[in-house]
């Protein structure tokens, strides 16, 4: 780890960036210096620091101690931080590069699956030889919801499915371990809005988690196709299944489908270089301008770029490239759509939902296979 306090000055020319002839240009050591002081998430990814006085590599964002600036040396990849012969740190852990499901989380899921109504109760996981409060914590922790609620949204999105194919009521209602008449059209009245025999008509997206090399992944479809596919750490993501609930009048449960299960097989294979363009049922939700935005992001073929100027001027709108950059971000579905294709005219990266380590990632995956 860090061995020695950051001074309050910037740094000067003696930071050294290592850099490979065949690599994009790292920022500036004075920027690089600035977001390792800050713990800049934004530049995960992005680079690497070596500390000369402990001999060990870190990420951006490492909590340790910072070092002096004449004491660091900066790196655009792994390989290159150890060929300069330092070690990944204890604290940042350098070389994991993603954050993979605990084996107790991928245990639940499997038995909630599993299981006839998809209902496993704190009985059921003692005798799986599982704490209940070790479950729900870990649950919580990775996915950002309890392990209960997990199996009731499942539960209902099952029995949504199973009413909309014409099975009765009472049948789904036992089939999904609903004892109760009462209690089974209160809680789908809560998800869907609606009793189920006012549900046949109604929509759900059905949600997946997807791990990737770049972190996990949320995705979200439905009987028309692909809604959402975003980095389950961005920012705006809450904001977005807002905007699709509302716009769509439906509901989010776990669940799966044709659209979900062709887009986890195909970014295994984008991601291994074998794929380069996406062939997914793909139906997103935006105005008439960014499904236009959209529609010309698609055409930037695997591994180009191009800039939001000559976006602008490709959609005959030369002086729009804000509105378009506006377009842009609000684009749902990520990779497929491929908006981290584009640029500043400058060549210099600019925003990306995913973070601009992600981006710069993606576009040395395609330049490597392309």
């Amino acid at each position: 780890m860090f061995a020695e306090s950051a001074t309050a000055a910037l740094p000067v020319p003696q930071i050294k960036a290592k850099l490979p002839s065949n690599m994009t240009a790292l920022p500036t050591p004075r920027t690089m210096y600035r977001a390792l002081c800050k713990r800049d998430a934004t530049y995960e990814g992005v680079f690497f620091t070596g500390v000369k006085t402990t001999g060990i590599f870190c990420r951006p964002t490492c909590r340790a101690k910072k070092p002096k600036p004449e004491n660091v040396e900066f790196f655009p990849n792994i390989n290159e931080a150890l060929h300069g012969g330092y070690r990944p740190c204890r604290v940042c852990r350098p070389m994991d590069h993603v954050k993979r499901p605990p084996a107790l989380v991928e245990k639940l899921r499997r038995a909630v699956e599993k299981s006839t109504d998809s209902r496993v109760s704190d009985k059921d996981l003692q005798t799986m030889g599982i704490e209940p409060s070790t479950a729900r914590r870990q649950f919580q922790s990775y996915h950002g919801m309890t392990f209960h609620a997990y199996q009731r949204a499942r539960r209902m999105g099952l029995a949504l499915r199973d009413v909309k194919a014409g099975r009765a009521v009472v049948d789904v209602q036992h089939t999904r371990g609903y004892e109760s008449d009462s209690g089974f059209r209160a809680a789908f009245t809560r998800i869907f809005g609606g009793t189920p025999y006012q549900a046949k008509g109604s929509a759900a997206l059905l949600a997946q988690h997807i791990e990737t090399p770049l972190g996990t992944m949320l995705a979200l479809a439905d009987d028309k196709g692909l809604r959402m596919l975003e980095f389950a750490d961005r920012r705006a993501l809450e904001r977005e299944i807002a905007m699709l609930r509302r716009r769509l009048k439906c509901a989010v449960v776990p669940g799966a489908n044709a659209a979900l299960d062709a887009v986890r097989a195909q970014l295994g294979e984008y991601f291994a270089g074998t794929r380069h363009d996406f062939d997914l049922p793909l139906a997103p939700v935006g105005s008439d301008f960014q499904l236009r935005v959209w529609a010309e992001l698609g055409r930037i073929p695997y591994g180009h770029t191009r800039s939001y100027l000559e976006m602008a001027k490709s959609l005959g709108v030369p002086k729009a490239p804000r509105a378009i950059g506006r377009a842009n971000g609000s684009n749902c579905l990520a990779l497929v759509i491929p908006c981290h294709r584009v640029i500043r005219a400058d060549g210099e990266l600019c925003g990306y939902g995913g973070g601009i380590w992600r981006k710069q990632r993606l576009l040395e995956l395609e330049r490597k296979f392309s």
